[in-house]
């Protein structure tokens, strides 16, 4: 089977001025040729889908990102058939608007998991099938702790990141959930740490590699807005930062959180035989395939960034790939 993995999705604020003017499938531009042939669609959903207009404001609060319910439309156009929302997101629009989200994308036959209504709703698992497989999202987030769900209220499956023998406990348990609802190949989903980092921190790579350790077959980050490097450990991908995919954000004119990639996986479910990295570049509301000099320095970028983690990506035309058995006389 082919999984595309992508990052941040942010459909609210000008975004969701647009839906009622555009056809869901506009949003994702010529991308969308290139979701539609994998086999399961993952994203970030970073924000809520609600007609709530109460914010979150008992601790600070900056962005609150809200789309219609007609956002779940632009999703399933892409095939997005799993979405996570363990995020700093998902509640800016209270425990009302967190509801209304898992009841749009339960009526859009769209799985989730990282938030819920009850502690034991956010920490469960979401199993699809897929070509007679079934895969497995886990999601934690170490943003916004105040959110995190528990027993009687709801909220985010919290977790804060380090390698302590509780937390990684949690992380095993997870995985051992996942495992006994079924789920052959498992995806975790992590949206943690800074805005505009390039590289994970040495705590950050101390915990993915636990994680695989543990029982995960890829680790699936997001927060950053800007993509990083990937690794590869026991022959399971970890993709440190997805980056931003869909958005209305300002673009930093030198860290570049319009540049992005589509993250497809090639597996049996067992193992991971392929890699291709497709860069996407990210403008107003609409996501396209980059070209040209930008894709040649998109795809720059994420080689040295990579490499920097012992991985070595091989090109292909305009995508990147491993296992890397291509002529690297390019670079």
């Amino acid at each position: 089977m082919r999984l595309a993995l992508v990052g941040d999705v942010m459909l609210g604020r000008e975004v969701a001025e647009q839906i009622p003017y555009r056809s869901p499938e506009s949003f994702w531009g010529d991308t969308l040729a290139v979701l539609r042939q994998a086999d399961l669609v993952i994203a970030n959903l970073e924000c809520a889908i609600t007609d709530s207009r109460v914010p979150w404001t008992r601790t600070p609060k900056v962005f609150h990102f809200r789309a219609p319910p007609q956002a779940t439309d632009i999703l399933t156009a892409a095939r997005v058939r799993l979405v996570s929302l363990a995020n700093n997101h998902i509640l800016d629009f209270e425990e009302q608007g967190l509801s209304d989200t898992i009841r749009y994308l339960d009526d859009a036959g769209i799985a989730h998991a990282g938030a819920g209504r009850t502690a034991l709703e956010a920490r469960r698992p979401a199993v699809v099938d897929v070509n007679g497989a079934r895969v497995g999202l886990v999601a934690f987030t170490d943003n916004e702790p105040d959110w995190a769900a528990r027993n009687d209220s709801p909220g985010t499956h919290f977790l804060p990141i380090n390698t302590d023998p509780e937390t990684l406990t949690r992380v095993e348990n997870a995985v051992h959930e996942a495992r006994a609802a079924g789920a052959e190949f498992i995806v975790l989903s992590l949206h943690w740490g800074p805005n505009m980092v390039q590289r994970p921190s040495p705590a950050f790579v101390e915990f993915a590699h636990a994680a695989i350790e543990r029982g995960t077959d890829l680790v699936f980050g997001h927060s950053s807005h800007v993509f990083q490097g990937i690794e590869l450990v026991r022959g399971r991908p970890i993709f440190y930062d997805t980056g931003d995919f869909l958005d209305d954000y300002a673009v930093d004119p030198l860290l570049r959180n319009d540049w992005s990639f589509i993250f497809l996986v090639d597996t049996d479910a067992h193992t991971v035989q392929r890699i291709e990295l497709v860069p996407a570049r990210l403008f107003f509301s609409i996501t396209n395939l980059a070209v040209g000099t930008e894709a040649d320095a998109i795809i720059g970028r994420m080689r040295a960034l990579a490499r920097e983690m012992g991985t070595h990506l091989g090109r292909i035309d305009t995508r990147l790939v491993w296992p890397d058995t291509v002529d690297r006389s390019r670079e």
